[in-house]
């Protein structure tokens, strides 16, 4: 579904991404796991056409994406849980979630995306006229997964979606995400718990210093002794 081939990014002089190849199938959860400062957030940016390659290939669905600007990516199907949820404060839930569905390939469906948004997370039906920026993190990452959702998307980005949050709240997170999953959403997953994005991802990339130092499936490199010592404290 989503092909990177030699991704390399820079800001300025810096370069944050190098030379990152990987592949995410249709259906799949796959991890990108790694320190802070790795270039995580940056890939995802890169795919979302925030920020620009310098050279390099993304492609979705055989479509040739890169420099394409981030509206036009949206409305091709991927959708994005920002890093710290970003939801409109001074909106109110409903307002949220209708703002994600402005894209034209979600606006048909809207009503019926609506419902089933407040199916999975109830708790935004009971919210929706609460002003979004008076809610929990909790609720703040349920509505963000809602209005990414209300867009329609086929693959959804999510960057640290359990960054700030109750362990709690970050089990009911996570069980979302596998719930996504098994409705037929594919998911790039970017997670600093790099435990449990090793256990719930079909396959994952180790990314250190802007560049991909080693992939496999997810139970594997939980095992590995690599990753074990550097990443888990083992």
């Amino acid at each position: 579904m989503l092909s990177i081939k030699n991704l390399d990014l820079y800001y300025g002089d810096a370069q944050a991404l190098a030379d990152v190849s990987l592949e995410v199938g249709k259906g799949e959860i796959v991890a990108i796991v790694g320190a802070n400062g790795a270039g995580k957030s940056s890939l995802i940016r890169c795919i979302a056409g925030m920020e620009p390659a310098r050279s390099g290939k993304i492609r979705f669905q055989e479509a040739d994406i890169t420099g394409r600007e981030s509206h036009h990516i949206c409305n091709l199907g991927i959708g994005q849980v920002a890093e710290g949820r970003q939801v409109f404060p001074t909106l109110t839930v409903l307002e949220n979630l209708q703002m994600g569905a402005m894209l034209p390939r979600a606006r048909a469906g809207a009503q019926a995306t609506l419902r089933e948004v407040f199916a999975m997370f109830p708790k935004l039906e009971q919210r929706r006229d609460q002003l979004a920026g008076t809610m929990s993190g909790g609720e703040q990452q349920m509505l963000a997964i809602g209005r990414c959702l209300m867009g329609a998307p086929e693959l959804i980005m999510f960057d640290e979606p359990s960054l700030g949050l109750a362990p709690l709240i970050v089990q009911e997170v996570l069980h979302s995400i596998r719930l996504l999953n098994q409705r037929g959403l594919t998911i790039l997953l970017v997670e600093q718990n790099v435990a449990v994005s090793l256990r719930i991802s079909n396959r994952a990339y180790v990314l250190e210093n802007g560049r991909i130092v080693m992939s496999g499936a997810g139970s594997e490199l939980l095992h590995n002794e690599r990753v074990r010592q550097a990443y888990l404290g083992l």
